[in-house]
């Protein structure tokens, strides 16, 4: 049971850094492939998820669950920044009363798939599923122990 309690933990922390690594270069790809200046929030959830990638990605090779708990509050704190500036994107009371944000408004919108898939939203998911395998990688960590 413990080998494959193990795996699990290895499949999650390794899934977590595939989010993150495929989350930043997804950023770099709108910013630098399709110039798309990024504003002072994104900034910010960039700012959160660079270090998971890196993070994540040692933990990975060194097999190190107890990092688990540093994730959680950077995706948790990333995610918080994320729907934060979803919200002034999509709900206009926000947006009406949103402090400015630098030289690129916080409250446009470069993609809006589907009419509701923006860059903040995309981040969003990538934080959240981050969180939650680092969550599972922690529980399952806590339960061994």
């Amino acid at each position: 049971m413990e080998k494959k309690q193990k795996d699990r933990r290895e499949n999650l922390l390794f899934t977590a850094w595939a989010v993150s690594i495929l989350a930043m270069f997804g950023s770099l790809y709108f910013s630098e492939i399709r110039e798309y200046e990024p504003c002072e929030l994104c900034w910010y959830q960039r700012i959160m998820m660079y270090p998971l990638a890196v993070i994540l990605g040692l933990a990975v090779i060194k097999k190190d669950y107890r990092i688990s708990l540093y994730t959680m509050v950077l995706s948790a704190v990333g995610a918080g920044t994320s729907i934060y500036h979803y919200s002034i994107q999509k709900i206009s009371f926000m947006a009406e009363h949103a402090a400015t944000c630098g030289r690129v408004p916080c409250t446009g919108q470069y993609i809006n798939w589907f009419g509701f898939i923006s860059i903040p939203f995309l981040a969003l998911i990538a934080f959240i599923i981050i969180f939650i395998c680092s969550y599972l990688v922690w529980k399952n960590s806590k339960e061994e122990a």
